[in-house]
C-alpha cells in the first residue's frame, strides 16, 4: 500500500482513471464482438453500417493509450478484410 501522501493521491487517481479505461475497453470489445457476430452470420450490409461505430470505439481506446496504435490498426484492418471476405 502507498505510504507517502503523494503516493496515496496517485493511487486514488489511478483507481478513478481505471473506471474510465475499463468502460472504454468494454465498449470497444463489445463493438468488435458485434462486428464479428455479423460477419459470422454473413450480414455484410449491417456489418458495413456498424463499421464507423466500431472504428470510433477502437480509436478512442488507442487515443487514451489503453491499447497501442498498431494494435488498433491491426484490429481495424482485420475487421475490414473479414467483411470483404463475405461473399
Amino acid at each position: 500500500m502507498a505510504i507517502t501522501k503523494g503516493a496515496k493521491k496517485a493511487h486514488r487517481q489511478s483507481l478513478r482513471k481505471r473506471v474510465f479505461n475499463v468502460r472504454r475497453s468494454r465498449t470497444m470489445t463489445e463493438a468488435v464482438k458485434g462486428m464479428r457476430n455479423l460477419i459470422s452470420l454473413k450480414k455484410k450490409d449491417e456489418a458495413e453500417k456498424m463499421l464507423p461505430e466500431t472504428y470510433k470505439a477502437i480509436d478512442k481506446v488507442a487515443k487514451r493509450g489503453i491499447i497501442k496504435k498498431n494494435t488498433a490498426s491491426r484490429k481495424k484492418s482485420r475487421l475490414v478484410s473479414a467483411i470483404k471476405a463475405i461473399s
